[in-house]
């Protein structure tokens, strides 16, 4: 099983490295409650200690789906396609996805994936406490100045 490389961290950040995303499927993790491995998936909040969201990346094996259709109970999830196609669905709404394809999902809604191509389909998912952001973007932010150490 492969593991999260450290790359540093101080008092206001936590970097780290997973590697090639093509190589996802070395990762691996026991399921919590079922207690099976699931392959190809790989949880971010601790390696990073963030405190308001849980990435993770995943791989898809060319023509397989997700095991199992799943709900929340308060976080919404956002799945980033980054490689690959297939299909999502939700509830009962069932569309094509691929490379780009960005989906947000309620809670509630039950949610499935697929993986029509061949080649390993890797995507990200961001779970975050649904209506918890309060402010975003340029609204949140405030420029200091600072000298880049890389130039």
């Amino acid at each position: 099983m492969k593991q999260i490389k450290e790359l540093s961290k101080n008092t206001n950040y936590n970097a780290v490295n997973l590697g090639n995303l093509n190589e996802l499927m070395n990762y691996s993790l026991i399921h919590p409650v079922n207690k099976q491995e699931i392959e190809g998936k790989v949880f971010l909040k601790d390696a990073t200690q963030a405190t308001g969201s849980q990435i993770s990346f995943n791989s898809l094996p060319p023509k397989s789906e997700q095991t199992y259709f799943h709900i929340h109970t308060k976080n919404e999830e956002t799945y980033i396609i980054l490689k690959g196609y297939g299909f999502f669905q939700v509830d009962d709404d069932c569309f094509e996805i691929q490379e780009g394809s960005i989906i947000r999902v309620a809670p509630k809604g039950e949610r499935g994936i697929c993986n029509a191509s061949n080649e390993n389909m890797i995507y990200q998912v961001i779970q975050s406490k649904e209506n918890s952001l309060e402010e975003h973007t340029t609204a949140d932010g405030k420029r200091v100045g600072f000298n880049p150490k890389w130039k």
